[in-house]
Parts: C-alpha cells; sequence; structure tokens
C-alpha cells in the first residue's frame, strides 16, 4: 500500500512541471562542468563551470543515474573524469582505464545506429580521445574527479537531453536488462524485477549515503530460494518510481517533511490544493515565504479549528497520507504509515485544536500552538535537545490518526509544573487538551467554568484565590504561597488547604483595613469554593493524576479571570 501511494504519487509529479522529478531511467545529479563539442567531436573552449557562486554543482537530470558498487559502473553520457576522460586523482590508473573503457563501450551499444549530429559528435570523441590529454585540458585542477556532461556547439541543452539520446538510452535499457521477470506488487504488470532499489536520501539519523526501504540480504529474509529484493517482486519503473517520490519528498527544501524527534514525517496528497501546506503548518513544518500566503494558511487553520472546511483545501474526500520513517543501519524503518481523507486529517487538526483551545494569558501566545511549541515547553530548560523523541513521536501520531494522547504528555506537563512552578497558557493547554480528549471531559471550557464541581477544579480555583488574598494583603514576598505549596496542595490537598484557609483569615482582615471591597471579593470566591467543596466531602488526603490535571487548570483559568477583571477595571 505505501509502495503504491508512491508510485501514484510519482505520477502526479510527473504530469506537474514544476515539480522537477525526472522521467523513468533518469535521475537528478549533481554536475559540476560541461565540455562542449563541434560536429567532429572536438573540444571546443574551456568547459563550463556549473557552479553557483559558493561552489555548489547544479542538479541535473541525467541518464541513470547507475548505483555505484565495488565494480566498474559506467553512466551514459555523463559521469566523473576517470570515466569520462581516463583520468582522476584517485591513484589507481588501471581501474581508471578499465572505468573508461567501459564508459566508451556504453555509448557506443546505447548510440549504436542513432542518426544525430550530438551522438556522432560524442562517438567520434571518445574513438580519438587520449586520457593523457586531460591535464592540459582548461580548469583541470578544478574539474578534476568531478562530474561532466557535454554539449554540442552552437546549440542550447546538453547532449543526453536531445530526444535522439533519451530514446536510445531507454531502448538500452530494455534490451540489456538481464533482470528476471515477474509480476509487479505494485502495478501488476509483468515487468524485469530489480534485485536492488535506488537508496532512499535524507532521512534523519540514516546513513548520508542513501538507505535501503525495501531490502533483503540474509538467510533468514529469504523465501523458496529468491534472491534479494526477488523476495517482494517489484518492477524497475514502480522501484524508480517509489524511490523517486521519496527521495523528492524528502529533499532538503521539501514543504512535505518534518523532523518529529528521530522520525522523520513525510505528508503528500493525490491531488494538488492548500491541504499539504496547512498541515505543515499545523505540525510546524517550515513556514511559508510568501507572506500573503502564510496569512492565509493562517485563516484556513483557525476555520478548520473552529470545525468549518475551508473549499481551498480542495475536495475532501481527496486521500492524504503520512508515512513516517526512521533509520534502522542501513536501512529504513516504518514507524506508522496512515492513509486517510483531506476532509479526514481538517477534522482530526479541528479536534485536536478544540481540545486545546485556552484563554491565552498574553497576546503573544500562540493561538494554534505547533507540537513543537508544546512540547518543547515541557522540556527542562525549554531546550529542545531535551525533548523526548518517544513523546514526540506519539503525541504527532495520536494527531494525525485520531487516537488518544500517551499517558505520558499528561506526566511530563505535571511534572514539569512540579519542576519550576511555572503554570502557563503552553502547559494549561496540553493538559487540558489531555483530559478533554482522553477522559472526554466537557466540563472543561476555555475559561473559567463556575458551574465546574469537580473537586481538582474547585481546589485549584481556591488556591490561585488564596495566592492572590495573600499578594493583596503582602505583596511581593521571597516565597509566595505558590513556590512553596503549589506541587503539595495539588498532590495532597488535605493537608495543605486547611493551613491556607487559616492564613486566609489574617490575609483577608489586613485588606479589609483599606480595601473592604477587595477583601469580600475574594472572601466570597473562598466561601462560594469552600462550601461546594463541603458538597464533596471536604478537602480530600491525596488526588489522583487526572484531579491533579483538573487543579492545575482550575488555578489557570481563576488566575485568568482575575487578570481580565482587572483588565476591565474592576474594584480589583
Amino acid at each position: 500500500m505505501i509502495l503504491q501511494a508512491l508510485n501514484d504519487y510519482y505520477e502526479r509529479l510527473l504530469a506537474d512541471p514544476d515539480a522537477d522529478v525526472p522521467e523513468f531511467g533518469f535521475g537528478l545529479q549533481a554536475v559540476h562542468f560541461a565540455l562542449a563539442l563541434d560536429r567532429k567531436g572536438n573540444l571546443v573552449g574551456r568547459p563550463l563551470d556549473l557552479r553557483d557562486e559558493k561552489g555548489r554543482p547544479q542538479r541535473i537530470e541525467v541518464p541513470g543515474p547507475m548505483v555505484r558498487t565495488v565494480g566498474v559502473v559506467p553512466n551514459f553520457a555523463w559521469d566523473n573524469t576517470g570515466y569520462v576522460l581516463g583520468a582522476d586523482d584517485k591513484g589507481k590508473p588501471a581501474r581508471t582505464a578499465q572505468s573508461h573503457a567501459a564508459f566508451k563501450a556504453l555509448a557506443a551499444a546505447a548510440l549504436d545506429g542513432v542518426d544525430d549530429e550530438g551522438a556522432a559528435a560524442l562517438l567520434a570523441f571518445l574513438a580519438d580521445w587520449d586520457p593523457a590529454r586531460a591535464p592540459e585540458l582548461p580548469d583541470w585542477d578544478k574539474a578534476i574527479g568531478l562530474n561532466l556532461v557535454f554539449t554540442l556547439d552552437g546549440e542550447p541543452g546538453y547532449l543526453h537531453d536531445r530526444p535522439a539520446f533519451r530514446d536510445a538510452w531507454l531502448r538500452h535499457l530494455a534490451e540489456s536488462s538481464d533482470a528476471e521477470k515477474g509480476m509487479c506488487l505494485v502495478t501488476g504488470e509483468v515487468g524485469p524485477i530489480p534485485p536492488t532499489h535506488a537508496k532512499i536520501k535524507g532521512v534523519i539519523g540514516a546513513q548520508t549515503s542513501g538507505a535501503s526501504l525495501v531490502s533483503f540480504n540474509f538467510d533468514a529474509a529469504k523465501s523458496f530460494g529468491k534472491e534479494q529484493n526477488l523476495n517482494a517482486p517489484i518492477s524497475e519503473r514502480a522501484a524508480f518510481a517509489y524511490a523517486t517520490a521519496l527521495n523528492h519528498l524528502l529533499a532538503p527544501e521539501s514543504p512535505r517533511k518534518l523532523r518529529v524527534g528521530e522520525t522523520t514525517v513525510l505528508f503528500w496528497t493525490d491531488a494538488p490544493g492548500q491541504a499539504e501546506p496547512l498541515f505543515n503548518l499545523a505540525m510546524g513544518g517550515k513556514p511559508a515565504e510568501d507572506e500573503d500566503q502564510a496569512r492565509r494558511l493562517e485563516g484556513y487553520l483557525a476555520a478548520v479549528a473552529r470545525g468549518k472546511y475551508p473549499e481551498e483545501l480542495g475536495d475532501a474526500k481527496t486521500p492524504f497520507y503520512v508515512l513516517g520513517l526512521s533509520p534502522n543501519a542501513a536501512r529504513l524503518s516504518v514507524r506508522f504509515w496512515h492513509v486517510g481523507t483531506v476532509g479526514g486529517m481538517a477534522e482530526r487538526l479541528g479536534r485536536h485544536y478544540r481540545a486545546l483551545a485556552l484563554e491565552r494569558r498574553f497576546d503573544s501566545d500562540p493561538e494554534h500552538p505547533t507540537p513543537w511549541q508544546l512540547l518543547r515547553d515541557l522540556a527542562p530548560q525549554r531546550d529542545s535537545r531535551n525533548l523526548s523523541p518517544l513523546l514526540f513521536g506519539q503525541f504527532v501520531r495520536s494527531i494525525v490518526q485520531g487516537l488518544p494522547y500517551p499517558q505520558t504528555l499528561l506526566s511530563a506537563a505535571l511534572g514539569r509544573i512540579r519542576a519550576d512552578k511555572e503554570i502557563n497558557y503552553l502547559r494549561t493547554a496540553v493538559i487540558k487538551a489531555f483530559l478533554v480528549r482522553n477522559h472526554d471531559n466537557e466540563e472543561i471550557t476555555m475559561s473559567l467554568n463556575k458551574n465546574n464541581r469537580e473537586t481538582g477544579y474547585l481546589l485549584g480555583r481556591l488556591f490561585a484565590t488564596l495566592e492572590r488574598t495573600q499578594h493583596a494583603a503582602l505583596g511581593n514576598v521571597n516565597a509566595s504561597v505558590r513556590d512553596k505549596y503549589f506541587a503539595s496542595a495539588a498532590a495532597t490537598p488535605g493537608l495543605v488547604f486547611p493551613i491556607l484557609i487559616r492564613n486566609a483569615q489574617n490575609w483577608l482582615s489586613k485588606i479589609a483595613k483599606d480595601k473592604g471591597g477587595l477583601a469580600r471579593f475574594y472572601d466570597g470566591i473562598i466561601t462560594e469554593v469552600v462550601g461546594s467543596l463541603d458538597d464533596a466531602k471536604g478537602y480530600p488526603g491525596t488526588l489522583p493524576i487526572r484531579e491533579q490535571g483538573l487543579f492545575t487548570i482550575g488555578y489557570y483559568q481563576q488566575m485568568q479571570d482575575f487578570y481580565t477583571k482587572k483588565e476591565k477595571n474592576t474594584e480589583d
């Protein structure tokens, strides 16, 4: 199913002129210089430097490229100087001579009988070329060992792009393939089955030279005596298609790639539209460079969070795919695979953001925080290097697949609050989302809910009121109620609250001397909440972790209610 979806995605990219993906039998390769030939096969002028101002090579679609092994494997009409000119700096002249001979033989076999000026020029050059002349070439010291292509003097483009060259190469591939034929598991068509597939590059933590998604190279993986990838027969074209699609998704500047801990997450749809950039924005991927596009995407995300479906996302029934890959030695492991629809993706994102919805403390707080923003706030010192890769992956997977959030999410949020006594918007939003989603707690609203009679929530409200009462009476103190008692009040309220209530009477008396209205205001909230707690049998000895989460939410929302009233110029 994964390979079939990637094969379909390749066909979509191939039909898109802006996608810049190669056709079957071709590939993108870094090329440094171009050699110009006249019609008789003579070199003309200096080699054309294709590198940019920073010395980076140009990525060009070329035939192949062939998969290098320990043997000599030439490319057609392009390669490094050892193959093309028979000269390099590797210090193995016999090997270099063998490589050059193989390059010449491949060109002669593929271009045999081809009626084309460029083909005649290349064959004439190779027939007459003497590798000993290579050091005489202009800029040889810059080009040695690097990749070369050819041009025909006075004509645009490269030789390998000429229709005659492309047709000759594809014909050569079909005629020279000695691969066993079989039925492709991806397309159902009968064709050559390659024993190995192209490497996949760009997965975080995998080998820089690339890793294999489909690979069999030990006896335990064999079936019925079949060797290598004949155990999972995939045709040459389908293998090329899925590998090309994956490498396109994994390209450095790809907008369809996310890093989630040690997992690389890729996503795509069956049709172009705004669904892919929307998902990228929601998951914290690379932001849109165009400001207008960024504003539009924010608008789409806000609509999705309200439960609406923006028509710009396209047909809601369009398939939507999410693939998680992680390294495993020279192979890739599939961490998760999700197949859904664009409409389903929007609905799940909406559910996630509605669960997170909380009144913000400051205007700078993100209205739609990404998973990375949320979990970074739960990391020690807010250092992304301290993020749990396992928790990150589980969290994103729960959002994508509509699963309950991982239990460790609540533990991490409460643990970080206990450690540094900071109860902010992001941490409280995480706790709220967990309780709403995992416990179907619909009583937890965006802002203060005075009708919520759950013990943990009431105790959180009471603690916030006591803290504000202390501050009104004593001002800023070295160790506030929150600094000294928050963790113990949330875990063992029966031990802490009787002490705090007794202290509150002294604080209220002090406030009443100057601000009688404010003292009555706080006393009214304390009386109301304590009265509700009496109905719930007073202060419990301990609170389970779920109630501790409610405690934090009650505290945050009651505090936010105080701040809101202050902004509205109430007596407080």
